[in-house]
């Protein structure tokens, strides 16, 4: 019995002997194994200053056919400490003996705090990520460029002020503009508003972006949500802007107002006289609702894009409205589109015959309607002021009093690829949009594209001026 118990004893050391070497055998000591980057630079781009970045990540190949054990992973640099590292799972300065297993791979994490510049452009900031393996040392640069910013939080407008292009802006809660005062936007400024914040025009705005100037209204988010799905075309990252019944005179030229849950909200139904806002060359796009709601005020749009929204592009819901050289278009990606590219409501008695309001009416020249779903919510609008001439639809209509001289069930060929998350509303070579408007229905207010490109004698319906690709 008890050589029966050596033998298995015997056996058992053994086999964890020869399991003990093969694992030991399995770790490659060649110099000529060595890890592979997914990245030779990892750029974790533009960052505000002060602000934890979000978390930027790369990939460590194994290729070899045995594992490899790197010796030790650690930043070096004058700014190394200001990185952050997370190496397969574990947080840490400076990592040993990471071991990677044949044709397997890690990730490693990266986030950084970056310290203000003082500086009113972007300052880059790098360090080297540096892996001994097998006595040899390789390494990936790590790069973030900081860029200072002017905060506000909760911030009330209470006398007529200007906000330059030096820095951005990042907005926390509100920006309020007080009643009877004005905003002013200077030309090529950013505006970055974070989670849940919202800009409220009780006074004036005025918004005047000129060519290669744009202002900017957007999420204070940066970077990727995933793969190639760039935070600049996911909506619902702050709540937009909102003009209440005492706000007049608001222009908002060359300006992109994106990534809302809300949009741009205007509302005078309790106003004693309207309120008005003019938009030239403008877009308003990425909305969780819609791009621009408006009730009972008057509006107008010259060159404007009002693009993907999942509640509908635009409501005009009392008020007069122009409408001119516009592009209304929904290819929004994230829920099933909820309304029409252009809703009217209030339109005649018809439609609702008990109002004391306004109805609506609009003057919708030179424009392109075309999307996923439904281009009106009216497809008849006999008995309303709403005319619409000289206008691209998707739909196979007719013309009547209320559609003049239109193109019917017509593709713009857009160079939009929603697939590839690319949206651009510039039309292809072979659109029929090109030199399909009516120059006589041009406004001068749209003489000229965003691009700053003139329409000339024979424009394209739309917001924009045909150039090769």
């Amino acid at each position: 019995m008890k050589r029966k118990n050596l033998s298995f004893l015997l056996i058992f050391v053994l086999v964890m002997t020869g399991l003990g070497s093969c694992i030991e055998d399995g770790i490659s000591s060649s110099p000529s194994d060595q890890p592979v980057f997914s990245v030779d630079t990892l750029d974790m781009g533009v960052i505000f200053t002060e602000q934890p970045s979000t978390t930027h990540r790369f990939t460590v190949y194994n290729r070899a056919s045995k594992g490899l054990s790197i010796s030790r992973i650690s930043l070096s640099g004058a700014n190394a400490g200001l990185f952050r590292l997370n190496v397969d799972g574990f947080s840490g300065r400076e990592f040993s003996d990471v071991e990677i297993r044949a044709k397997d791979s890690i990730f490693v994490f990266v986030e950084t705090t970056l310290p203000p510049n003082e500086r009113n452009v972007p300052v880059e900031v790098t360090a080297s990520l540096d892996f001994l393996t097998n006595g040899v040392a390789r390494s990936v640069t790590v790069a973030a460029q900081g860029r200072d910013v002017v905060r506000l939080r909760a911030h009330t407008i209470e006398s007529d002020t200007r906000l330059t292009a030096e820095k951005p802006y990042q907005i926390f809660d509100s920006l309020v503009v007080a009643p009877g005062v004005t905003l002013g936007i200077d030309p090529g400024a950013e505006l970055y508003f974070h989670d849940g914040a919202r800009m409220v025009v009780r006074g004036t705005l005025d918004a005047r972006g000129e060519v290669g100037k744009e202002i900017t209204m957007a999420g204070d988010r940066t970077g990727f949500v995933a793969a190639d799905i760039s935070f600049d075309i996911i909506d619902r990252q702050w709540t937009g802007i909102f003009f209440t019944s005492t706000s007049r005179d608001n222009e908002m030229d060359y300006t992109h107002v994106c990534n809302t849950w809300q949009g741009v909200t205007v509302d005078g139904t309790d106003s004693a006289e309207p309120v008005k806002l003019k938009m030239v060359n403008s877009r308003l796009r990425n909305s969780g609702n819609m791009a621009l709601e408006v009730h009972d005020a008057d509006i107008s749009a010259y060159g404007c894009e009002f693009a993907e929204a999942a509640a509908g592009v635009v409501l005009l819901d009392g008020g007069s409205h122009v409408l001119n050289h516009c592009t209304l278009s929904n290819y929004y990606l994230f829920a099933a589109i909820g309304g029409p590219l252009l809703a009217f409501d209030n339109v005649s008695a018809t439609d609702s015959p008990e109002s004391t309001r306004p109805y609506t009416r609009a003057a919708i020249d030179n424009c392109i309607l075309y999307g996923i779903g439904a281009e009106l919510s009216h497809n008849d609008l006999a008995g309303s002021e709403i005319v619409l001439r000289r206008c691209l639809l998707k739909s196979a209509g007719s013309d009547d009093e209320n559609f003049i001289n239109c193109l019917w069930d017509t593709d713009p060929l857009f160079r939009t690829v929603r697939e590839d998350y690319f949206f651009d509303y510039r039309l292809k070579a072979d659109s029929p949009a090109i030199g399909a408007a009516d120059p006589a229905l041009t406004a001068p207010e749209a003489a000229t594209d965003r691009y700053g490109l003139p329409r000339g004698s024979t424009p394209a319906l739309g917001a924009y001026v045909y150039t090769e690709e």
